[in-house]
C-alpha cells in the first residue's frame, strides 16, 4: 500500500501519515485485504469508505476523538465512521446506548437514525482501531496493521499545538489511548457503551456536557450533539 494507493485521503492527513504507506506492515495490510478480497470475503466497509473518518474530519479540524474498535460486520452498516451506520440502518445497540447518554446528559431527543457524519463535520474524528472487518466476522481484520496504523494516527493528534478532546469508551479505548498527553489534552473515560457495559457508569458519564464545557473554556465552539432529522 503506497500513498498513491491512498489518493482518497484527505491532503492534510496524507502528508502526515505519507511515511506509513511504505511501511512493510502497510505493504503486508494491503496484500491481505487483497488476498481476502480474491478469495471472496465480503470487506466492510467498501474501499472507498476505509479512511472516511479522516476524510470528513482533516487534521486540523480536529477537537475531539471518539475511539472504536472495527467497522460493523453487517450488510450496508459500515461506512468509515466509529459507531456510526448508513442512512437507513438501523440503529445499533452500542450506538443506542450513545444517544441514551445524550439524553441524559444534555436532554436530548433520541435522534431517528444513527448517521453521525454531523459530528465528523465539525471536528469530531470518529476514529476505529481497525478500519476493515469481514460480513459477519467480528475482528476478521484485527492484527493485521491497522492496529499499528491508528496508532499512529493518535500520536500525530497527541503531538498537535493544539489540544483536544479524547473520549475513550472501554478497556481498549483506554489502552489504545494510554500514551495521550492528559496534561494538554481531555481525555474522558467511561465503560464501553455495548449492552454488555455501557449500564456500569457510561449512560450517566456526561461526556457530551464535560467536553462541551471543556471546548468553550479553551476559546472553542461546543459541538452540536444533536442530528438532523435526516441523515
Amino acid at each position: 500500500m503506497s500513498a498513491q494507493n491512498a489518493i482518497q485521503l484527505h491532503p492534510e492527513w496524507l502528508v502526515a501519515l505519507q511515511a506509513e504507506f511504505d511501511q512493510p506492515y502497510m505493504q503486508s495490510l494491503k496484500a491481505f485485504l487483497l488476498d481476502r478480497a480474491k478469495q471472496g470475503a465480503v470487506i466492510y466497509p467498501p474501499g472507498s469508505m476505509m479512511f472516511e473518518a479522516l476524510n470528513k474530519t482533516p487534521l486540523s479540524a480536529v477537537r475531539v476523538v471518539i475511539l472504536g474498535q472495527d467497522p460493523y460486520h453487517g450488510p450496508h452498516q459500515a461506512h468509515g465512521l466509529s459507531f456510526s451506520v448508513q442512512p437507513g440502518v438501523r440503529v445499533p445497540p452500542s450506538l443506542a446506548n450513545i444517544f441514551k447518554c445524550l439524553q441524559n446528559d444534555l436532554g436530548l431527543p433520541i435522534p431517528k437514525h444513527g448517521h453521525l457524519m454531523h459530528w465528523a463535520l465539525q471536528g469530531v474524528l470518529l476514529l476505529n482501531t481497525v478500519l476493515s472487518v469481514e460480513q459477519g466476522q467480528a475482528g476478521a481484520h484485527q492484527g493485521r496493521g491497522w492496529e499499528q496504523f491508528t496508532d499512529r494516527i493518535i500520536e500525530t493528534i497527541n503531538h498537535r499545538s493544539d489540544p483536544v478532546a479524547f473520549l475513550l469508551w472501554g478497556s481498549h479505548a483506554q489502552k489504545k489511548g494510554k500514551n495521550i498527553d492528559s496534561q494538554r489534552h481531555l481525555v474522558l473515560t467511561a465503560p464501553h457503551p455495548s449492552p454488555l457495559s455501557a449500564h456500569r457508569g457510561f449512560l450517566d458519564c456526561q461526556h457530551f456536557s464535560k467536553t462541551n464545557a471543556w471546548l468553550i473554556a479553551n476559546g472553542q465552539s461546543p459541538i452540536d450533539w444533536s442530528l438532523p432529522d435526516t441523515a
